[in-house]
Protein backbone atom coordinates (compact mmCIF):
# COMPACT_ATOMS: atom_id res chain seq x y z
CA UNK A 1 0.00 0.00 0.00
CA UNK A 2 0.73 3.79 0.12
CA UNK A 3 -0.48 6.83 1.48
CA UNK A 4 -0.22 10.21 -0.12
CA UNK A 5 -0.82 13.23 2.19
CA UNK A 6 -2.87 15.98 -0.15
CA UNK A 7 -3.30 19.81 0.40
CA UNK A 8 -6.62 20.34 -1.13
CA UNK A 9 -5.79 24.50 -0.39
CA UNK A 10 -8.33 26.74 1.11
CA UNK A 11 -11.75 25.58 -0.28
CA UNK A 12 -12.13 26.77 -4.45
CA UNK A 13 -11.83 23.13 -6.03
CA UNK A 14 -10.05 25.19 -8.68
CA UNK A 15 -7.02 26.08 -6.52
CA UNK A 16 -6.53 22.45 -6.54
CA UNK A 17 -4.00 21.01 -8.07
CA UNK A 18 -3.12 18.49 -11.10
CA UNK A 19 -1.71 16.54 -9.40
CA UNK A 20 -3.89 16.44 -6.02
CA UNK A 21 -6.71 15.52 -8.39
CA UNK A 22 -4.74 12.95 -10.71
CA UNK A 23 -4.22 11.24 -7.03
CA UNK A 24 -7.19 11.75 -5.22
CA UNK A 25 -8.64 10.32 -8.41
CA UNK A 26 -6.24 7.20 -8.22
CA UNK A 27 -7.13 6.49 -4.88
CA UNK A 28 -8.89 3.01 -3.01
CA UNK A 29 -9.49 4.95 0.46
CA UNK A 30 -9.40 9.20 0.85
CA UNK A 31 -9.78 10.20 4.51
CA UNK A 32 -10.93 13.75 4.37
CA UNK A 33 -10.99 16.29 7.29
CA UNK A 34 -14.18 18.47 7.61
CA UNK A 35 -12.86 21.67 6.66
CA UNK A 36 -12.14 19.85 2.98
CA UNK A 37 -15.21 20.96 1.23
CA UNK A 38 -17.66 18.15 0.04
CA UNK A 39 -17.13 19.45 -3.58
CA UNK A 40 -13.23 18.38 -3.77
CA UNK A 41 -14.31 15.22 -1.79
CA UNK A 42 -16.54 13.93 -4.02
CA UNK A 43 -13.37 14.23 -6.91
CA UNK A 44 -12.64 10.97 -5.60
CA UNK A 45 -13.10 7.50 -7.46
CA UNK A 46 -16.29 6.86 -7.68
CA UNK A 47 -16.00 3.23 -5.75
CA UNK A 48 -13.56 5.05 -3.39
CA UNK A 49 -13.81 4.35 0.01
CA UNK A 50 -14.86 8.02 2.00
CA UNK A 51 -14.05 8.33 5.71
CA UNK A 52 -14.29 11.59 7.40
CA UNK A 53 -11.96 11.64 10.33
CA UNK A 54 -12.96 15.68 10.46
CA UNK A 55 -10.75 17.86 13.35
CA UNK A 56 -12.80 20.70 14.09
CA UNK A 57 -12.25 23.07 17.48
CA UNK A 58 -13.76 20.95 20.83
CA UNK A 59 -15.15 18.16 18.12
CA UNK A 60 -13.38 15.47 16.90
CA UNK A 61 -14.77 12.72 15.09
CA UNK A 62 -11.06 11.00 15.00
CA UNK A 63 -8.38 11.48 17.58
CA UNK A 64 -5.02 11.81 16.17
CA UNK A 65 -3.87 8.03 16.78
CA UNK A 66 -7.41 6.90 15.35
CA UNK A 67 -6.51 8.41 12.00
CA UNK A 68 -2.66 7.26 12.32
CA UNK A 69 -3.88 4.04 13.42
CA UNK A 70 -6.28 3.60 10.09
CA UNK A 71 -3.95 5.07 7.47
CA UNK A 72 -1.78 2.36 8.38
CA UNK A 73 -4.71 -0.35 8.27
CA UNK A 74 -5.39 0.48 5.11
CA UNK A 75 -2.45 0.84 3.52
CA UNK A 76 -1.76 -2.85 4.93
CA UNK A 77 -4.16 -4.03 2.52
CA UNK A 78 -2.74 -3.05 -0.30
CA UNK A 79 -4.67 0.16 -0.62
CA UNK A 80 -3.60 3.99 -2.44
CA UNK A 81 -4.77 5.74 0.45
CA UNK A 82 -5.59 9.28 0.35
CA UNK A 83 -5.30 11.56 3.34
CA UNK A 84 -6.82 14.73 2.37
CA UNK A 85 -5.84 18.15 4.23
CA UNK A 86 -7.14 21.36 3.91
CA UNK A 87 -4.66 23.92 2.79
CA UNK A 88 -1.03 22.85 2.48
CA UNK A 89 -0.01 19.42 4.75
CA UNK A 90 3.11 20.66 5.75
CA UNK A 91 1.46 24.12 7.22
CA UNK A 92 -0.36 23.25 10.52
CA UNK A 93 -1.74 19.76 8.97
CA UNK A 94 -0.02 17.10 11.51
CA UNK A 95 1.72 16.12 8.38
CA UNK A 96 5.07 15.98 10.77
CA UNK A 97 3.31 13.44 13.21
CA UNK A 98 1.70 11.06 10.70
CA UNK A 99 4.75 10.66 8.03
CA UNK A 100 6.88 10.03 11.13
CA UNK A 101 4.36 7.22 12.16
CA UNK A 102 4.26 5.99 8.51
CA UNK A 103 7.83 5.91 8.71
CA UNK A 104 7.40 4.13 11.93
CA UNK A 105 5.83 1.24 10.43
CA UNK A 106 7.16 0.45 6.83
CA UNK A 107 5.02 2.53 4.96
CA UNK A 108 5.59 4.58 1.72
CA UNK A 109 4.55 8.03 2.21
CA UNK A 110 4.32 10.95 -0.17
CA UNK A 111 3.46 14.59 0.44
CA UNK A 112 1.33 16.60 -2.06
CA UNK A 113 1.56 20.20 -1.87
CA UNK A 114 -1.68 22.44 -1.81
CA UNK A 115 -2.31 25.97 -1.44
CA UNK A 116 -2.15 27.31 2.34
CA UNK A 117 -4.53 30.06 3.36
CA UNK A 118 -2.12 32.96 3.92
CA UNK A 119 -0.98 32.03 -0.04
CA UNK A 120 -4.65 32.44 -0.94
CA UNK A 121 -5.73 34.88 1.13
CA UNK A 122 -3.51 37.53 0.00
CA UNK A 123 -3.87 36.71 -3.59
CA UNK A 124 -7.60 36.98 -2.91
CA UNK A 125 -7.50 40.84 -1.47
CA UNK A 126 -4.26 41.50 -3.53
CA UNK A 127 -2.10 42.29 -0.36
CA UNK A 128 1.09 41.30 -0.82
CA UNK A 129 3.21 39.43 1.99
CA UNK A 130 6.10 40.59 1.11
CA UNK A 131 6.53 44.39 -0.58
CA UNK A 132 10.28 45.90 -1.37
CA UNK A 133 11.04 48.46 1.06
CA UNK A 134 8.60 47.26 3.66
CA UNK A 135 8.82 43.99 4.33
CA UNK A 136 10.91 41.34 3.48
CA UNK A 137 10.20 38.05 5.43
CA UNK A 138 6.68 36.79 6.05
CA UNK A 139 6.21 34.56 9.53
CA UNK A 140 3.54 31.63 9.52
CA UNK A 141 2.09 31.44 13.30
CA UNK A 142 -0.89 30.19 14.73
CA UNK A 143 -3.37 31.71 17.39
CA UNK A 144 -2.28 29.21 20.25
CA UNK A 145 1.15 30.06 20.88
CA UNK A 146 -0.13 33.55 22.29
CA UNK A 147 -1.43 31.75 25.12
CA UNK A 148 1.49 30.80 27.60
CA UNK A 149 2.78 33.44 29.34
CA UNK A 150 6.29 34.54 27.18
CA UNK A 151 5.95 36.41 24.05
CA UNK A 152 6.52 34.59 20.85
CA UNK A 153 9.97 35.26 19.14
CA UNK A 154 7.87 35.97 16.45
CA UNK A 155 6.60 39.42 18.23
CA UNK A 156 10.04 40.91 17.74
CA UNK A 157 10.37 39.59 14.34
CA UNK A 158 7.07 42.16 13.64
CA UNK A 159 9.29 45.08 14.80
CA UNK A 160 11.60 44.35 11.74
CA UNK A 161 8.92 44.73 9.29
CA UNK A 162 7.92 40.97 8.97
CA UNK A 163 4.51 39.93 7.94
CA UNK A 164 2.73 37.99 10.49
CA UNK A 165 0.01 35.76 9.64
CA UNK A 166 -1.52 34.52 12.44
CA UNK A 167 -3.96 30.79 11.96
CA UNK A 168 -6.88 30.02 13.82
CA UNK A 169 -6.61 33.63 15.68
CA UNK A 170 -10.31 34.54 15.97
CA UNK A 171 -10.63 34.09 19.69
CA UNK A 172 -6.74 35.37 20.62
CA UNK A 173 -7.23 38.58 18.71
CA UNK A 174 -7.52 40.70 21.26
CA UNK A 175 -4.43 38.89 22.85
CA UNK A 176 -2.59 38.93 19.78
CA UNK A 177 -2.99 43.22 19.58
CA UNK A 178 -2.23 43.41 23.08
CA UNK A 179 1.42 41.21 22.41
CA UNK A 180 2.38 43.11 19.77
CA UNK A 181 1.99 46.21 20.72
CA UNK A 182 3.27 45.35 24.18
CA UNK A 183 6.94 44.09 21.74
CA UNK A 184 6.42 47.79 20.50
CA UNK A 185 4.77 47.76 17.18
CA UNK A 186 2.20 50.76 16.75
CA UNK A 187 -1.28 50.31 17.21
CA UNK A 188 -1.98 52.30 13.98
CA UNK A 189 0.13 49.10 11.96
CA UNK A 190 -2.38 48.27 9.20
CA UNK A 191 -4.20 44.68 9.72
CA UNK A 192 -6.16 42.33 7.99
CA UNK A 193 -8.68 39.64 9.11
CA UNK A 194 -9.71 37.08 6.33
CA UNK A 195 -12.20 34.64 7.10
CA UNK A 196 -12.81 31.03 4.55
CA UNK A 197 -10.47 32.33 1.82
CA UNK A 198 -11.42 30.54 -1.73
CA UNK A 199 -14.97 30.03 -0.59
CA UNK A 200 -18.27 31.57 -1.55
CA UNK A 201 -18.95 32.93 1.64
CA UNK A 202 -15.43 34.38 2.29
CA UNK A 203 -14.85 37.60 4.43
CA UNK A 204 -12.02 40.61 4.30
CA UNK A 205 -11.76 42.74 7.02
CA UNK A 206 -9.30 45.52 7.13
CA UNK A 207 -8.41 48.40 10.02
CA UNK A 208 -5.31 48.20 12.49
CA UNK A 209 -3.66 46.74 15.05
CA UNK A 210 -6.19 48.88 17.46
CA UNK A 211 -9.42 47.69 15.57
CA UNK A 212 -7.99 43.73 15.44
CA UNK A 213 -10.31 42.53 18.37
CA UNK A 214 -13.27 44.00 16.77
CA UNK A 215 -12.99 43.42 13.43
CA UNK A 216 -14.49 40.39 13.26
CA UNK A 217 -17.88 41.58 14.33
CA UNK A 218 -17.43 44.01 11.10
CA UNK A 219 -19.31 43.69 7.72
CA UNK A 220 -17.93 42.46 4.61
CA UNK A 221 -15.21 45.12 3.50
Amino acid sequence: GFVSLIGAGPGAEDLLTLRAHRVLQDADVVLHDALVPLEIVRMSRRDAEIISVGKRKGCHSKSQNEINHLMVEKAREGLKVVRLKSGDPMIFGRAGEELAHLRSHGVASEVVPGVTAALAGAAEAQLPLTLRGTASSVIFTTGHDLNGDHLPDWAQLALSGATITVYMGRTVARRTADRLVQAGLPSSTPVAVLENVGRSDTRRLVGTLADLETLGDEKKA
